[in-house]
């Protein structure tokens, strides 16, 4: 006889299960599914239309927003011409580096034609992180914004902002980037540099017939607003500030900080900061300029030193919330530092710090199994025999280098070929873990500046504290790098200006509440120091967030090996991993 449960017995029931589902999806995180695209799409900016590269016929690219414990999964079709890839910046990709990205470094690229089912989960992770290609200079115009929101029932450290606002700083080219790069590696000599920024794809009303393609944010007085600031641009760190308000800084790298109010904010290709803007208490009968400029510490003219805006306006008392934007007002300018103010990007990065919290805890290794110190700078190569150059002389070419080798990308991907143990032929395992030859880093450089060539990997075991100095150079001079590492966060140690003091420096360290994050800038003529654990086995790219730099070579790979257990081996790569 079959078993009948009663009407008021089954309610209490289902609602118990669904109680009970409801707990188990909060705590393991739900699945989502995303479909990218890779289509041209023609976009008119600067008075011109061309035909670009973007995901899903969007610039920038849709958003990703996930929570933190969720399982992603984005199936990418390339519809192009060029081979692509993308990479998740920031994920930290726990034993699933086949999903990181980087061609030839995780992966073989995505052929014309051809899918990729990036798969992974978002551990201890929450904020702003963004998407990109990567592969050549495609990032140019293919990128988005992550969104990891905390887990449910788990607010943010800090009052929860009224809304929240994507601010994605990108940069235009009017040519088509990848002749542009191929024209220049051709010629040894340096691309030609953009010619606007824009804010969410939109340049703004200090260039030419772009007032109507102008980012504007409308706020209500006394609200408070979270903007998720994203440096997407391809070769600019940038200041950013909003006239007549100050920002809060809550969060960079999607890791909280200690919070602290400023009225400018530096940003470097690659890096994301979360912060507060509150809108004025009463309705201030005028708008206010939100604008970017560029840092940078080379000579005028070969950077793109122009301005890009948006527009804050204030909503209206008594006026509908899609009211028309009010010309007629007073519209406010901010104040930005000079480009080479180095002194303002200094004092803007000592004050970032980690909370250190019980639940949010800045956990540096305390002591360290493994020491390196690399220089990250500019070089030259030779001409090819019988040809002249456009670099920084007619015999000579444009290059970069960590500790004098300008890594030379494979023709195979360096993840499948460890895995496999196919990489005889592929790459050594000879990184130099000190620079082989030592100067003056940042005096007079020596007169050979050439780099060599090579594709060499540095090998960490499974688990080891590292300690890494990274030292600018002056060879071609000094300038800022913001360094990105795939596959982990870091905490920066310690930084400085001038040669780094082996004996003098590490006792300033702060090992209590350094800031951790996935990209740092480098000091033009200085040094910074990080650390991180070895915790995610696989083959991690780090390079310099200037695409140019990376082009010329300014870029490594580090080898995690696995360690004993089960859950510390790299998992096995996906059946439809593209192939060279």
């Amino acid at each position: 006889m079959a078993m009948v449960i009663s009407s008021d017995l089954r309610a209490p029931c289902s609602l118990l299960m669904a109680t009970l589902m409801l707990i188990i999806v909060q705590a393991q995180g739900i699945t989502r599914h995303y479909n990218f695209n890779v289509q041209m799409a023609n976009v008119t900016r600067l008075c011109a239309t061309k035909s670009i590269v973007t995901v899903n016929g969007e610039y920038p690219g849709p958003a990703l927003v996930a929570r933190e414990g969720d399982r992603v999964l984005i199936r990418v079709t390339n519809h192009v011409a060029h081979n692509m890839t993308l990479h998740w910046h920031g994920i930290r990709q726990l034993r699933s580096g086949w999903a990181d990205g980087p061609a030839y470094i995780t992966q073989c690229p995505m052929q014309t034609g051809q899918s990729y089912l990036y798969n992974f989960t978002i551990t201890g992770q929450r904020g702003t992180l963004w998407w990109h290609a990567h592969i050549s200079w495609l990032r140019a115009t293919v990128y988005g914004a992550i969104i990891v929101l905390p887990k449910h029932g788990v607010p943010y450290p800090f009052t929860a902002p009224h809304k929240e606002v994507p601010m994605i700083f990108g940069e235009w080219w009017r040519a088509d980037t990848e002749k542009l790069v191929r024209q220049a590696l051709k010629t040894g000599g340096a691309p030609n540099i953009s010619d606007a920024f824009t804010i969410n794809g939109l340049p703004g009303p200090f260039y030419n017939c772009s007032a109507k393609d102008t980012f504007k944010l409308k706020v209500e007085p006394g609200k408070t607003y979270m903007l998720r600031l994203i440096n997407a641009a391809l070769n600019d760190e940038l200041f950013f500030a909003v006239a007549n308000h100050t920002l809060t800084v809550v969060e960079v790298d999607a890791v909280y900080v200690k919070p602290f109010t400023v009225k400018t904010l530096i940003i470097s290709p690659g890096q994301t900061t979360n912060v507060l803007l509150t809108a004025k208490p009463v309705y201030p009968r005028a708008n206010f300029y939100m604008s970017a400029a560029p840092y940078s510490v080379i000579r005028p003219g070969t950077f793109d030193n122009s301005t890009v805006a948006g527009i804050l306006e204030y909503q209206k008392p008594g006026s509908p919330s899609g009211s028309s934007f009010d010309k007629y007002l007073p519209l406010f300018k901010p104040t930005l530092p000079r480009f080479n103010d180095t002194g303002f990007v200094a004092n803007f990065t000592s004050k970032l710090r980690s909370l250190a919290t019980p639940q949010y805890p800045a956990a540096v290794p305390q002591s360290v199994d493994k020491r390196f110190f690399f220089t990250v700078g500019l070089g030259t190569l030779p001409c090819p025999v019988n040809a002249m150059c456009q670099g920084p002389t007619s015999t000579t070419q444009f290059a970069a280098a960590v500790n004098n080798v300008s890594l030379v990308l494979p023709s195979t991907a360096l993840l499948q070929s460890h895995f496999t143990g196919t990489s005889r032929g592929v790459y050594g395992s000879n990184f130099p873990i000190v620079p082989l030859k030592k100067f003056n880093y940042t005096g007079t450089p020596p007169n050979n500046t050439n780099v060599a060539t090579g594709t060499k990997l540095l090998v960490l075991p499974f688990n080891s504290s590292v300690e890494l100095v990274m030292q600018d150079t002056s060879i071609l001079g000094i300038e800022s790098h913001p360094l990105h590492l795939h596959g982990f966060n870091f905490f920066v140690v310690g930084q400085g200006v001038g040669n780094y003091d082996s004996v003098n420096d590490p006792a300033k360290f702060n090992l209590v509440d350094p800031v951790e994050r996935n990209t740092v800038g480098v000091p033009a003529g200085g040094w910074v120091a990080i650390r991180f654990l070895a915790d995610n086995p696989g083959v991690w790219f780090m390079h310099c967030h200037l695409e140019v730099h990376t082009t010329w070579g300014l870029r490594m790979a580090w080898l995690v090996l696995d360690g004993n257990l089960p859950n510390q081996k790299i998992l096995p790569p996906p059946s439809d991993l593209p192939k060279c």
